[in-house]
């Protein structure tokens, strides 16, 4: 979602800002949480082992959403050094981040299930059928995006730690002797549209089938598929 766009519909900014500092918040804090469990305190004593959205905002990096549709969080620093067994630690502090946004996907559409189930968008006037339509949906997208995008092997993506951590002594040497040319191939991919829908474009069609694995796993637990043609949105 980029300025044009938001200026069309600038409805959507407040949903998109709110959406923004809950995916942000749960992302960063479920990287700090996670460390702080493993015995790291460098989270703690920079404030981070919390949901607080001001905590984990960068104002430059949530700024550049709305203007280009990419930006950033303030990363949670973490020091392997103190966990007992560092590199299974480290994968796992990695993984919680994109994987805390996988989550927030699951939370967004088990309650749309459950208000389906309450029968509560029959109750809805069209104006809160279009704001609770216009939060899921923008919650359960960009979420989807950030667990994708974040699974890159590129720096200073959590996927390039996730590589690092899985990699042997030898390649992970070889790994850091080559990550500025790595950092610089992933600026290509965002900044360049060519390149951008070749890469990016092909893991974000990943969203449809995560997405639908998601929707048939709810399904099954409350015994319907829910209606998705309910949500409206403004024109």
């Amino acid at each position: 979602m980029g300025l044009t766009e938001l200026t069309t519909h600038p409805e959507r900014i407040p949903f998109l800002l709110l959406v923004l500092m809950i995916a942000f918040a749960f992302h960063e804090f479920a990287h700090a949480f996670t460390a702080d469990r493993f015995g790291d305190p460098t989270p703690r004593s920079m404030g981070r082992v919390t949901l607080n959205p001001r905590v984990h905002l960068d104002f430059f990096g949530t700024l550049l959403i709305f203007l280009v549709g990419f930006g950033w969080a303030k990363p949670v620093l973490v020091n392997p050094n103190h966990f007992r067994k560092p590199r299974l630690m480290n994968l796992i502090v990695s993984v919680a981040g994109p994987l805390a946004n996988l989550v927030l996907v699951a939370l967004g559409v088990l309650i749309l299930y459950a208000l389906q189930a309450a029968g509560a968008f029959t109750s809805m006037s069209h104006g809160v059928l279009v704001a609770v339509s216009l939060f899921f949906m923008l919650h359960i997208g960009l979420n989807l995006i950030l667990f994708l995008f974040n699974l890159l092997p590129l720096p200073p993506l959590d996927g390039y730690r996730i590589l690092e951590s899985l990699l042997p002594e030898g390649l992970r040497i070889r790994l850091a002797g080559v990550s500025q040319w790595l950092g610089l191939i992933f600026l290509l991919f965002v900044f360049v549209p060519t390149l951008s829908n070749a890469t990016l474009g092909r893991l974000f069609s990943l969203q449809t089938p995560i997405l639908e694995a998601i929707d048939h796993g709810m399904s099954l637990l409350f015994g319907f598929s829910f209606d998705w043609s309910q949500l409206s949105f403004p024109s």
